[in-house]
């Protein structure tokens, strides 16, 4: 169950909209800042909340690579591997950082400190390659510097 505080914010960001519906991406931002992910019991009640049928949320949940259907971990490490990233060796980067962690893309470390994740593209063509690291982006990456990188988060 969600928190008053946040079925508070989320009837707060409804408000602002003509259409309720289009504060459903912000309101699943809000109910995964509480939870962690978006399990199935979340979509049930943001659907709820909505008027909408779960399949509607989990629809939306299941489009966007920054909505977690399972539980992840303190660092979610994202990869890009559009094209500019991978003609500027994102997959040297991805198997760096595969070696490092000891994970598949799609895998959380077993102390729970790192998730891997293949994302199809960042938007940040003119930097690759790109490593998002929760909000952070890191851009014009090599293995070095993404062990810099790496070594500082606590």
């Amino acid at each position: 169950m969600l928190s008053d505080a946040t079925r508070q914010e989320i009837n707060t960001l409804i408000a602002k909209y003509p259409v309720p519906r289009s504060a459903l991406i912000p309101s699943l931002h809000l109910a995964q800042a509480e939870k962690g992910y978006i399990s199935t019991d979340v979509v049930r009640e943001i659907a709820e909340i909505f008027e909408l049928t779960p399949n509607e949320v989990f629809e939306v949940v299941s489009f966007y690579t920054m909505l977690f259907k399972a539980p992840v971990g303190k660092y979610v490490v994202q990869v890009c591997t559009n094209i500019s990233c991978l003609l500027c060796n994102s997959e040297g980067i991805m198997d760096h950082l595969k070696k490092r962690l000891g994970i598949k893309p799609g895998e959380t470390t077993p102390d729970s400190k790192f998730t891997l994740l293949e994302v199809e593209c960042l938007a940040s063509c003119g930097t690759a390659p790109v490593v998002q690291i929760n909000d952070e982006y890191h851009e014009n990456l090599t293995p070095e510097k993404l062990d810099q990188i790496m070594d500082g988060l606590k």
